[in-house]
């Protein structure tokens, strides 16, 4: 426990340094940071970090690096302007524990413009809420962390161990971006995660794996559409039978706790498709893209072959695809689920800071997302605590986070850095 007097001046630093991280989130926001248009904002955070005298660390994430390694996702986009940043605070005589805090700077995205109230990345707040993509998810849970190492520095302290903020992609389709910091060396004693996580704990989070189903037909005139075969409507038919396996896996949730108690914890998304080539024509093609989620334990290539057997069934149905089968790709995430051990020391140092901040007891989840959490604890051995601010309609229109919330998850962020690191006077 950190004695009263360090523990307020630490709350009463984050305070002070409150409205210069909401002005920083938003500036951040503003950085329109898909997939493959990253390299400005990680720009951004690198100036950021060596503005508080960090040892900074932009690197490209290379393919043939990572390849090999447990928790790779198959890749099909180019990675030429893919860059992490590592920034490093570094203990002269470390004595505490290390920790990594980590957040990713990509965002999903937009959808129809015409659809947000105002535009996604010009921010704007209104009733204590800031709006924008990206707002929650999660660049300001990445800010909060430069925001926490601000307030121990403000309050006249440093870590008496080695802090390393990473900023990475691709958390949003793969998680190589996180996986190439493992890759480069960087381990330490934790990792906390601020992803928006309505002020709790991430007890266990579900795996994903995503594929492409490539459905083929024969194109006839319309008039004569009973002698083709329609790839569209072929494809939704393995839809269905796609979503009668999601059924099948959310019946077997007994058997993965904490899962047991989680309704419908496996979703099956199809996300994006497309087909046919004119409307007078019997569509001969039709591709869909597809994310289904997997329990923890379950086995990803025992989860693919399902897969594969769900469409195969399907495709006997169909007279032309019974010779003609669809062809599967596995085109992204392909990530193993991750339970955090109940006995993992950081837990008991975090529920300490937000019950000093809150007033209560932290509250843990299980969550049907997943988070780039499984490359410490299933890869590196490092209990990985996901906790972070209350914030709605993420992947959505009008993303937005509630900074009266970030506020409280900076003060408990900053309180468990100084209990988990330990603190000296500067």
């Amino acid at each position: 426990m950190l004695d009263d007097s360090i523990a307020a001046a630490l709350l009463d630093a984050v305070d002070t340094g409150f409205d210069a991280q909401v002005a920083l989130t938003a500036d951040l926001v503003r950085f329109p940071s898909t997939r493959g248009n990253e390299a400005t904002a990680q720009d951004f955070m690198a100036e950021a970090m060596r503005a508080r005298g960090l040892d900074v660390d932009r690197f490209k994430v290379e393919i043939d690096d990572i390849r090999h390694l447990p928790g790779f996702s198959p890749v099909h986009v180019s990675y030429d302007n893919a860059w992490n940043v590592v920034g490093a605070r570094r203990a002269e005589n470390a004595t505490g524990r290390s920790l990594i805090m980590n957040g990713h700077i990509d965002v999903v995205p937009t959808g129809p413009l015409d659809m947000w109230t105002t535009p996604p990345f010009e921010p704007r707040i209104v009733d204590n809420w800031m709006y924008g993509r990206g707002s929650g998810d999660m660049k300001s849970g990445l800010i909060a962390c430069l925001a926490a190492l601000d307030a121990v520095e403000r309050a006249g302290y440093r870590p008496t161990a080695d802090v390393y903020v990473q900023s990475v992609v691709e958390e949003e389709c793969t998680g190589n971006g996180a996986l190439a910091c493992l890759a480069r060396g960087y381990r330490a004693d934790a990792a906390l995660i601020p992803e928006p996580l309505h002020e709790g704990l991430l007890r266990a989070q579900i795996g994903v794996i995503w594929f492409q189903v490539k459905v083929r037909g024969i194109p006839v005139h319309v008039a004569d559409a009973g002698d083709g075969a329609n790839a569209i409507e072929a494809a939704f038919a393995i839809m269905q039978e796609l979503h009668g396996l999601e059924e099948a896996w959310n019946a077997r949730k007994d058997r993965y706790p904490p899962y047991e108690t989680v309704d419908h914890p496996i979703n099956l998304n199809v996300g994006k498709i497309e087909g046919g080539d004119w409307a007078s024509s019997v569509p001969a093609w039709c591709t869909f893209d597809v994310r289904v989620a997997i329990f923890p334990g379950q086995e990803i290539a025992d989860a693919k072959r399902e897969i594969e057997e769900t469409i195969r069934a399907a495709s006997r149905k169909n007279a032309f695809l019974q010779n003609n089968p669809p062809e599967i790709v596995y085109n992204g995430f392909e990530a193993e689920g991750y339970v955090l051990k109940d006995d993992d020391a950081p837990v008991a140092v975090l529920a300490d800071a937000h019950r000093s901040v809150f007033g209560e007891a932290l509250k843990e989840e299980a969550s049907t997302a997943t988070t780039d959490a499984r490359f410490f604890g299933l890869y590196a051995d490092t209990p990985a605590l996901v906790y972070g601010p209350k914030s709605e309609l993420i992947h959505g229109f009008d993303e937005r986070v509630d900074l009266e919330s970030l506020r409280r998850v900076t003060k408990t962020m900053t309180l468990f850095l100084a209990g988990w690191c330990g603190l000296e006077r500067v």
